[in-house]
């Protein structure tokens, strides 16, 4: 059986530990590898070679650094189909899906490319006599990145890529769930001339996050998955000195105003919503219909919808979404659904007991996946965990408004705080929601308010810890540290510059 290394100084390696898990075909519910998983030494042994490389990396000029980048980016498009296979044959999202998480990964990597000018600092010339101030921005050192299983190559890619193109030595820690992609964009990383030790992988579980967390070479931690993890790092971090930029859990809601129009608002929630299983951290689970003749009409439209979608295996062409990535993710969503029957909400669709017999599931044996049909709830309330939680699978709510801003203080009284999309022609009343909500990324007519990678990427409340968002130029002060020099030069004479003797009071511009 194949077995996934650590990549550490510019090549795979086994590791002192013997602990391994196995790494699942969610679309088939067998056991396709082994990763190896690494102690407190291994991941030592990661941070020693980091740290030895990054001094060398980080004197390269930012275009010697951004030509690296730049055949990275060559090669990783060169293996897309590669790599999106491997992602969907562990994670479970459809190929298709899988192109997608590589790509969006990539441009934020194409942003980087822009770091000599996100380095640049400030100058200022005659602040006082003969005096100047100017500003760098310099890399951190050693930095590292703890990623989910259900984006496995763009959240590596968005950490990684502003990283790099700063100047930092950079050690990834990915999801032991799926973690074929994380290793192979290290070693293209190594192939497109990143020097060994720059760019390490090391896999574990919490052991190996601790020893991040512990260590004093390690200047910064970005972190994305559950709000109790996030809340866990960025204390840690905290503890000990550390940058942190943690991001949790979601509850992302779609408002959907009378005058919108309704095929393509129920068009945006079915993608939306049951893409990738539901397993997106911005997948929208929860629909807010204004008015009860808006409600019943978008409740039709989705169930139309809803019965037409096909759920596959993850390389079926025809399938509009493959597996939840493990069988306990299959029973936490169904466990959810069962609660929200038992809490009193209608269940207009039910996903749980779904089969080779149903519309859903035609066409070929899916009995050993960890596939679950999609579910739609109706007449949800606020108290109910199925509002409240963030289920992460394939359920869609419905919780009525009778205006706009009953619906509005739905997500800005959410704990968490991640995204809301907006369906209108009202372009008035889509700038005041906009205004006034209380999240992080608010779309317009757009389902999945994603914000494109040279802006920056980032919830409240709940849904993120630290000052600094994802992406964009919030990325390149995350992973730099700015140094400001004052001087003073004046001219070598005596007669024009005359010593004036010590002196003993605060300086002040003159």
């Amino acid at each position: 059986m194949k077995t996934i290394n650590h990549y550490v100084g510019g090549r795979e390696w086994a590791g002192s530990s013997t602990a391994t898990q196995d790494v699942m075909n969610p679309s088939t519910g067998t056991v396709q590898a082994q990763v190896r998983l690494a102690s407190t030494a291994d991941v030592q042994e990661a941070i020693n070679n980091a740290r030895v490389a990054q001094p060398e990396w980080a004197a390269l000029n930012p275009q010697k650094r951004m030509r690296v980048l730049m055949e990275w980016i060559r090669l990783i498009n060169e293996h897309m189909d590669e790599l999106a296979t491997a992602l969907s044959l562990e994670h479970g999202k459809t190929f298709a899906d899988a192109q997608g998480d590589v790509q969006r990964g990539l441009e934020v990597v194409e942003v980087s490319l822009g770091a000599p000018h996100f380095l640049k600092g400030e100058f200022s010339d005659s602040v006082g006599t003969g005096v100047d101030t100017y500003s760098m921005r310099q890399p951190l050192g050693v930095v590292a990145g703890i990623t989910p299983f259900n984006f496995p190559a763009m959240i590596p890619l968005w950490k990684a890529g502003p990283a790099l193109a700063a100047g930092n030595a950079f050690i990834l820690k990915p999801s032991e769930r799926d973690p074929s992609v994380p290793l192979k964009l290290a070693e293209l990383f190594t192939a497109a001339g990143g020097p060994d030790g720059v760019f390490n992988v090391v896999h574990g579980d919490k052991q190996a996050v601790d020893a991040l967390l512990d260590s004093e070479v390690i200047q910064a931690i970005g972190f994305v998955g559950s709000t109790p993890i996030a809340q866990y790092i960025y204390t840690r971090c905290a503890e000990t000195g550390k940058r942190a930029q943690c991001f949790g859990g979601a509850k992302n809601h779609m408002l959907i105003l009378p005058d919108a129009n309704l095929d393509e608002v129920a068009d945006a929630l079915v993608g939306a919503a049951y893409g990738s299983a539901g397993e997106r951290c911005m997948a929208i689970s929860v629909a807010v219909p204004v008015g009860e003749e808006t409600a019943t009409a978008l409740r039709a439209k989705l169930v139309e919808r809803i019965e037409g979608l096909k759920v596959g295996h993850c390389l079926d062409p025809d399938a509009d979404y493959g597996p939840l990535v493990a069988a306990s993710a299959v029973e936490r969503v169904r466990s959810y659904i069962d609660a929200g029957v038992e809490a009193g909400a209608e269940l207009v669709v039910d996903g749980r007991e779904r089969g080779a017999t149903d519309s859903n599931f035609q066409g070929e044996d899916l009995s050993g996946g960890y596939y679950l049909a999609p579910t739609l709830f109706d007449h949800v309330t606020p108290e109910m965990s199925i509002y409240t939680d963030e289920i992460f699978g394939p359920v869609l709510t419905i919780v009525h408004a009778e205006s706009i801003d009953e619906a509005l203080r739905l997500p800005t009284e959410h704990a968490y705080g991640n995204g809301v999309s907006i369906f209108t022609r009202n372009g008035g009343a889509a700038r005041d929601i906009a205004q006034r909500i209380q999240v992080g990324m608010v779309g317009i007519n757009v389902p999945i308010p994603v914000p494109i990678a040279y802006h920056t990427f980032g919830g409240w409340k709940a849904s993120g810890f630290g000052d600094l968002n994802q992406h964009g130029p919030d990325a390149f002060r995350f992973y730099t540290k700015t140094k400001t020099v004052t001087s003073r030069w004046t001219r070598d004479d005596a007669a024009i510059t005359p010593h004036s003797g010590s002196h003993f009071v605060m300086p002040v511009v003159d």
